[in-house]
């Protein structure tokens, strides 16, 4: 933990038992704002940690997702290891976790058993379908959520199978909530003094991305099918190839399309009734995508973005996973920074997409190894002597 005050959560303390991609997410926003966080996982490691190759206790995940962080080991199936976390809770201010619905409840270390022992904790809960409902117990994967939450049947192409997102979307889209959730209950706390449950369920914080498919809905009264990488209502928006590679164009308004018509050398069509307006180019859907990529085809990608970019028409190219990690922008506004990392070398992380002007920035501390503060956080915080912290070690409490 770095000192220094000037930061939105600098002296809030949280017990992050996050796994995977989404508690880890949330946490890491927490700790990028000046959080001290505190990684709490069995004596195992968390799932991620248990991929690692023998005698290592990181993968490129639990680096990307944990760093700033300092880690703990704790058994939670212990009297031993629930009390020491009962010890932890009187001095901290959030918990986090994402464990299945009752998991925590079912140890003995659930929500209601910490707010007796700390009226000001926030308790936050992420899960596959929430606390309640008669899907709480559902097994919930990211794959499993984008399937039953709509986004897999509204993917693809029409004459194609579902498919999925690419990226683990939902894990993240429900993170970022479950940190919303966390950061409301704070803000509420300093007005009255209490901590609360707050919970996140994936399924209901994927729902809003549905909004261009709800809209097709209730003009139709249908399911909208899948339309690829275009539109239902809007053309040209589309994925064009180039000489290259492809970019995204996204025709928005009709300045935008003047100014493709510019930039192809082709305001001879602006009287055409078939490109006349939106509607026009919907009708006539496959004459204006040809047309497109007609002359996207003639150019490299960066080409095609920089006449794109001169004429004012949102257009980006296709990035791979290499091209993004290295973009400059991102990397000169401190977004993206490589580290060395002493188990996995040099690689790339993400800072924090969240801005908070005037605040100190947090310097990147790479991700600790598996019970990397054991010896910290029990014996320079908790007080416990080196034989007592032995012992726990020796019983496999910690």
């Amino acid at each position: 933990m770095q000192a220094g005050a000037n930061r939105p959560l600098a002296g809030i303390v949280v017990l992050d038992f996050g796994q995977v991609y989404q508690g880890p997410y949330a946490t890491l926003l927490m700790a990028k704002a000046g959080a001290d966080v505190i990684k709490i996982e069995p004596p195992q490691g968390e799932p991620l940690r248990r991929r690692a190759p023998p005698g290592k206790s990181t993968t490129f995940p639990i680096a990307m997702l944990n760093s700033n962080k300092r880690a703990i080991t704790l058994n939670l199936k212990h009297a031993e290891g629930r009390a020491l976390l009962f010890r932890i809770v009187e001095r901290s201010d959030v918990l986090l976790e994402n464990f299945a619905p009752g998991v925590m409840d079912r140890l003995g270390v659930g929500w209601g058993v910490l707010h007796r022992i700390n009226p000001r904790l926030v308790y936050a809960s992420g899960s596959g379908y929430g606390l309640t409902g008669p899907d709480r117990d559902n097994l919930a994967m990211d794959l499993t959520i984008q399937a039953v939450s709509g986004l897999i049947a509204a993917t693809g192409f029409p004459d194609g199978p579902p498919v999925k997102a690419g990226p683990a979307v939902v894990d993240f889209i429900s993170g970022i909530h479950l940190y919303a959730a966390t950061l409301t209950a704070l803000f509420e706390r300093e007005r009255t003094g209490r901590g609360r449950l707050v919970e996140v369920a994936m399924q209901e914080a994927a729902y809003a991305t549905l909004t261009s498919q709800l809209h097709a809905y209730f003009e139709t009264g249908q399911a909208p099918p899948r339309t690829g990488n275009a539109s239902h209502g809007r053309v040209p928006l589309n994925v064009y190839p180039t000489n290259d590679g492809y970019v995204a164009m996204n025709i928005a308004v009709e300045e935008h399309w003047h100014n493709l018509l510019r930039a192809m050398g082709r305001e001879d069509l602006r009287g055409d009734p078939r490109f006349a307006d939106n509607a026009a180019r919907v009708a006539n859907r496959e004459a204006t995508d040809a047309l497109v990529a007609a002359w996207t085809r003639t150019l490299g990608k960066m080409e095609v973005f920089a006449i794109a970019k001169r004429r004012r028409i949102p257009l980006a190219p296709v990035r791979d996973v290499d091209e993004v990690m290295r973009d400059r922008h991102m990397h000169e506004r401190g977004m993206l920074e490589w580290i060395e990392h002493d188990e996995i070398g040099r690689i790339v992380v993400p800072t924090t997409p969240l801005r908070i002007h005037g605040a100190d920035p947090v310097d990147t501390v790479p991700s600790p190894k598996l019970g990397q503060h054991n010896r910290e956080i029990y014996g320079d915080w908790l007080g416990l002597s080196a034989a007592e912290i032995a012992a726990l070690e020796q019983n496999s409490v910690i």
